[in-house]
C-alpha cells in the first residue's frame, strides 16, 4: 500500500543476514530504552504504527524488522523456529530492554525466551498470541482439508526437523521458566487466536499481568490496548 512505503522507506535501517534471509531493519531514534516490535503472520512493520506514535512521542528507540517473506525481507516460508533465529539476532546486535510481539510475533518471544534467555530483556509484552502449537495445526486441518495421513507426515517431519513435537510446542511450557515482566493482551472474542491461549500462558507465568478485551478484535491497535503498553513500559502498572 501507498501509505505503508510512504511510511517505511524514511526510517529503513539496516538489512541484515539471517539464516540465508536478507532481513530490513527500521528505527526511529529515542533517548530512552530500546523497544525490538515482532509483527504477526501475513503482516509487516506497518502494522505497528499505531503503536510506534505512543513510543516515538515518549522517546523510546524503536527498532522493528519485517520477518523472513514478509515486507522488504526475503525469503519464501516463515515459521517460529526461524523466526527465532532471526530475533535472537537482532537481540544480540539492537540489545533491546523490551520486547514487544503481536500473534505469531509473541508466541516467537516466548519461545526464544525459553531456548535462550537473556538477561538484558526486562520486559515483553505479547498481544493475541496463539500458545498451543497443536491448535494452530488443528486449524489449518479444519480450514485447508488435510488428511490424517498428512498431519502424520507433518508430525513426523517436524519432529527430525526441530527435536520436538506438535504437541510439545507451547507458549505455555516456555514460560514455565520466564522470570522477566511480562503484559498480555487478548480478546475475548479473537477469531484468529483462542482467548484462552493467553490465560494458559498468564497462569503459569508468574509475573505477567493479563489484560482482557471485548470486541477490539485480533489486531488490537486501539489507544486502549497501546497506552497501556507505554504505561507498563514506565512502571506505571503492575499486577
Amino acid at each position: 500500500m501507498p501509505n505503508q512505503k510512504e511510511y517505511l522507506d524514511p526510517v529503513k535501517h539496516e538489512r541484515i543476514e539471517v539464516t540465508g534471509h536478507m532481513i530490513q531493519t527500521y528505527n526511529w531514534p529515542g533517548d530512552r530504552e530500546t523497544v525490538l516490535l515482532i509483527h504477526g503472520w501475513e503482516s509487516n512493520t506497518w502494522r505497528w504504527h499505531k503503536l510506534l506514535e505512543k513510543l516515538t512521542q515518549a522517546n523510546y528507540n524503536v527498532i522493528a524488522f519485517d520477518a523472513p517473506a514478509h515486507g522488504y525481507s526475503t525469503g519464501e516460508h516463515l515459521y517460529v523456529p526461524l523466526y527465532a533465529e532471526v530475533l535472537e539476532q537482532m537481540i544480540i546486535k539492537y540489545r533491546p530492554h523490551h520486547l514487544i510481539g503481536h500473534s505469531v510475533g509473541g508466541m516467537t518471544i516466548l519461545y526464544n525466551e525459553y531456548r535462550n534467555p537473556n538477561d538484558a530483556i526486562e520486559k515483553i509484552v505479547t498481544i493475541a498470541s496463539p500458545s498451543e502449537f497443536h491448535e494452530i495445526i488443528d486449524h489449518f486441518q479444519t480450514l485447508l482439508g488435510l488428511s490424517n495421513r498428512m498431519l502424520d507426515a507433518l508430525e513426523t517431519y517436524i519432529k527430525k526437523r526441530f527435536g520436538f513435537t506438535i504437541r510439545e510446542f507451547s507458549s505455555s511450557k516456555f514460560v514455565s521458566t520466564n522470570n522477566k515482566k511480562g503484559l498480555l493482551f487478548h480478546d475475548r472474542w479473537d477469531k484468529i487466536t483462542p482467548y484462552h491461549a493467553s490465560e494458559r500462558v498468564h497462569a503459569v507465568w508468574q509475573e505477567s499481568i493479563f489484560y482482557s478485551t471485548e470486541g477490539l478484535g485480533h489486531s488490537m491497535h486501539q489507544d486502549e490496548v497501546n497506552d497501556k503498553i507505554i504505561a507498563f513500559l514506565q512502571d506505571k502498572i503492575t499486577q
